[in-house]
């Protein structure tokens, strides 16, 4: 019976052995099969990312790939002689391709070829054409009998800024209100000595 019981227990290893061998075997080929799957997945979506930032959805019409470009310019808003500023919350980095950033509501940053300031603006919900100037609230600044809405790029008066693609270091000036000559160049005088925040 020594013989009978020994062999009983040799195969009972042998068993349990191959069955353990087996069932790790098998957790090896299932964990292999899942990090190839998530090896695939990554990869997918590696290949995605980096085809994506040429198409990335909510861009411009007509704009390059983020990244094309990095380019700074200063804006200076001014409404009956008050600076608008764009440091609140509710105007930073509203877009990738053009925005404001760093709690900073001066200085422009453009990240794409093909980027114009009427984009800027349709991402911060600020209606702007030729004649008037309208908030996110509605509140409208429009050129009347009274009042007028200027715009200036680098010193020189321009009919619109809407098509207008930022250059680095460029100073935008928009105005509305009744100004001077002489007001109006302390306000082109406070933007040429406004500080870009690169």
């Amino acid at each position: 019976m020594g013989r009978k019981e020994r062999q009983n227990r040799e195969e009972k290893r042998e068993n349990y052995a191959t069955k353990h061998s087996a069932a790790k075997r098998k957790q090896t080929l299932i964990a292999i099969g899942v990090l190839s799957l998530i090896a695939v997945i990554v990869g997918y979506a590696g290949y995605l990312f980096i085809n994506m930032t040429e198409t990335a959805p909510g861009g411009p019409e007509n704009a390059g790939a983020l990244g094309s470009e990095h380019s700074h310019a200063a804006l200076l808003v001014k409404i009956f002689g008050d600076t608008f500023e764009f440091a609140s919350p509710a105007f930073q980095i509203k877009s990738s391709w053009i925005h404001f950033e760093g709690n900073d509501g001066s200085t422009i940053h453009k990240h794409a070829t093909g980027v114009d300031l009427g984009y800027l603006f349709e991402t911060l919900a600020i209606g702007l054409d030729d004649q008037c100037y309208i908030f996110p609230d509605g509140k409208s600044f429009c050129t009347n009998e009274e009042y007028t809405l200027k715009f200036f790029i680098n010193g020189e008066q321009v009919d619109d800024i809407r098509d207008y693609e930022i250059m680095e270091d460029d100073r935008i000036l928009i105005q509305f209100g009744a100004e001077t000559d002489e007001e109006t160049k302390e306000h082109l005088l406070q933007l040429k000595n406004q500080q870009l925040i690169k």
